[in-house]
């Protein structure tokens, strides 16, 4: 049986393939910062009716001032993210791209690795290297 926190990461794992062919098919008429501009403005009003709807509104002086800083940061890396992705996505097969994008699972692994002190086993490096053989093995022709 799953755990939650597995579920959720499939969740989003499908959502993000969802995000790539409707983002593929919605930037062929739309110059990619509108389109990027357009998916904030769309998060932003899903998100503030989800925490208005579950009663979650909370005053962001209460908030840890370390995490407040680090979620600005994430934020900021989510929005150049999104730029270089809508962008990337306009110009490319999506195939490409996602498969590009998806290198953010190795880059994510190695910086947890470095920075979050968390401790792989040879296996799960193992699948460090197969995850960008498969990256670069859809990319090349």
């Amino acid at each position: 049986m799953l755990n939650n926190w597995q579920i959720y990461a499939l969740g989003s794992a499908f959502f993000a393939a969802l995000v790539a062919i409707f983002a593929k098919i919605g930037t062929a008429g739309v110059p990619s910062n509108i389109a990027t501009l357009i998916r904030t403005l769309v998060v932003t009003v899903f998100l503030v009716l989800l925490i208005s709807l579950r009663g979650e509104w909370t005053s962001p002086i209460s908030v840890d001032k370390k995490g407040i800083i680090f979620l600005i940061l994430s934020g900021i890396a989510t929005g150049l993210s999104w730029i270089c992705y809508f962008r990337a996505l306009q110009i490319g097969p999506a195939s490409g791209v996602v498969s590009l994008d998806r290198l953010s699972l190795i880059f994510a692994v190695c910086l947890a690795a470095l920075f979050l002190g968390e401790h792989l086993s040879w296996q799960q490096w193992g699948g460090v290297v197969l995850m960008t053989c498969g990256a670069l093995l859809i990319i090349l022709k």
